[in-house]
């Protein structure tokens, strides 16, 4: 409810040439009473049995677009009709959204309560389940812009046909994933999905030469002038093409350089961004451009949100974990010594700009680090994603542009739906440290940058993959799964030998262990995650197993 299905709809049925109807408004034409007045009459219950018979109906005709009642997929029948006869749009709206647009509607008996916010909540938990069982397609509101809305409804469905079903079965699986695989070898179009956070909700744009983009830049620089972060390898190959691009905006630019490599992500080169941001005068209207991977766009984050005590900046990631993973949702920092990413902040960009043209020039071992964040979205949320990245990974490795396209929006899909629950790690979002607690650990203990960040995180999803099956939360066949698809990535599924002891150690110092007890992140079953700790003997177990 108050998502803006009937504007939408009627604006998508403009767009193209079909008839809108809306179910709630034909259950009135039929019977003659408004909705509150038969919800007091005869109840919610024969309310539903009604809507499920319009909706019976009114999915048996052809070219028309429906817009439903938000509580309409309660109902089993209407679940099947809307599944099996159409293509269904799930508008998504946070709780802060639904209940600024419904405050004043006296039309929505549900909401007739000395509490709203609470009933929405509690609406939510219940339907969220239902949407996600019926919909082919997510959009995520945000903003309530309905030009935007129309555009990515009309992209998304052009990346999607005839919806299919969900099955268990081998078979259908992979009837699924081959679908899904001609599904994306259509022609790449640009993206923009939604991270809703309020007043600090952004855009995530993804396509082909976004950095020659000058209005798709400007947009997002408020004030007439920019700082460039990026390294010694992106620099050379795309600080020019955007430099062109923001000054052809009239903005004036500053650019700084900094070391390649996980190791340099430390204090001496967040200090090297702010003296060459004082000594250039860059005010706080200034903006801060990240061009790079995970390492600059940290390192900038954080310079931004301390610099002057805060100003604006954007990610414009150029790696696939970047794109995929790194660049959404606020986390920024820098190493130290004694653990990864313990010193920063959480704090939201303007923007982010994937320009997946930039992934032409990704060397092939940083490709595979990306698709280890790749593989984590879908085994800790999206089974079915799971599923069609199993399918489609040699095209992934070949670099597909269609494929990467359509994993790098999924991706952050599903990434952006946990930030928006869950913006400052409090609970849920720590689900996306799966295979993390392990690959840190690594990390620290060969010394940061002997393995990329992928390719740790990689081997600890098939720790954490180990100790789920040990923890009796996966079978066997979810675990080989796992580790052969992070195999057939390109990334390592052997763990180094540090030491049980040095394990141990290292894996004590993560942010989201509480009372000196390791928390880990496994799979109950494959698509979900778990938050627990293990007996020390399971964990002694799979590092024993796992080590080289």
């Amino acid at each position: 409810m108050g998502s803006g299905k009937t504007t939408v709809g009627r604006a998508l049925a403009k767009k193209l040439n079909k008839r809108f109807i809306d179910s709630d408004h034909e259950i009135e034409a039929r019977t003659g009473a408004s909705i509150p007045l038969i919800f007091e009459i005869e109840g919610e219950e024969s309310f539903r049995q009604r809507e499920a018979e319009v909706i019976r109906d009114l999915t048996a005709q052809q070219d028309i677009v429906l817009a439903t009642g938000g509580g309409a997929i309660l109902n089993s029948d209407s679940r099947a009709y809307l599944k099996s006869r159409g293509t269904v749009i799930y508008l998504r709206a946070s709780v802060n959204s639904i209940l600024q647009r419904t405050s004043h509607d006296k039309n929505r008996p549900l909401l007739q309560t000395a509490d709203p916010r609470k009933c929405i909540e509690d609406l939510s938990r219940q339907r969220e389940p239902f949407y996600r069982e019926v919909a082919h397609i997510t959009i995520d509101t945000g903003r309530p812009n309905v030009q935007w809305l129309m555009q990515t409804i009309l992209s998304r469905l052009e990346l999607a046909a005839n919806p299919l079903a969900k099955t268990a079965s081998a078979t259908q699986r992979d009837k699924d994933t081959s679908f899904e695989s001609d599904m994306t070898m259509q022609q790449p179009t640009p993206v923009t999905l939604s991270v809703d956070l309020g007043d600090r909700s952004y855009p995530i744009t993804i396509g082909q030469s976004l950095l020659s983009d000058i209005e798709g830049i400007s947009r997002h620089v408020a004030g007439p002038r920019a700082a460039i972060v990026t390294n010694t390898i992106v620099g050379p190959l795309y600080l020019d093409q955007l430099a062109r691009t923001l000054i052809s905006a009239g903005k004036q630019v500053t650019t700084i350089v900094l070391p390649d490599g996980e190791e340099e992500k430390n204090w001496e080169n967040l200090m090297q961004i702010f003296n060459i941001l004082l000594a250039e005068k860059c005010d706080r209207k200034t903006t801060l451009i990240a061009l790079g991977g995970g390492v600059i766009g940290d390192m900038t984050g954080f310079a931004a949100a301390t610099y002057m005590r805060g100003v604006p900046f954007v990610q414009v990631p150029t790696t696939l974990l970047a794109q995929v993973d790194s660049s959404v949702g606020g986390k920024t920092g820098i190493n130290h010594p004694l653990g990864k990413n313990m010193i920063g902040a959480f704090y939201q960009p303007q923007a982010v700009i994937a320009d997946t043209a930039t992934l032409d020039t990704l060397p092939t071992r940083e490709l595979s680090a990306g698709l280890a964040e790749v593989i984590k979205h879908g085994a800790i949320i999206d089974a079915k994603f799971f599923d069609w990245i199993e399918a489609n990974i040699a095209k992934l490795v070949g670099q597909d542009a269609a494929a990467l396209a359509y994993a790098i929006q999924r991706s952050c899909e599903i990434k952006a739906e946990v930030v928006r629950q869950d913006e400052r790690e409090e609970g849920l979002r720590a689900v996306l440290n799966f295979g993390h607690t392990f690959g840190h650990a690594i990390e620290a203990g060969l010394g940061y940058g002997e393995w990329l960040h992928g390719e740790a995180v990689g081997c600890g999803m098939v720790m954490a993959a180990d100790l789920s099956y040990r923890s009796g939360f996966i079978d066997a066949d979810a675990k080989a799964r796992i580790v052969a698809l992070v195999q057939a990535a390109g990334l390592p599924t052997v763990a180094p030998d540090l030491g049980t002891e040095r394990w141990l150690e290292l894996m004590q110092v993560d942010k989201k262990n509480e009372g000196g007890r390791i928390k880990f992140i496994l799979l109950k079953p494959l698509g979900t995650p778990i938050i627990t700790t293990v007996p020390d003997d399971a964990l002694l177990e799979t590092i024993r197993a796992c080590i080289g």
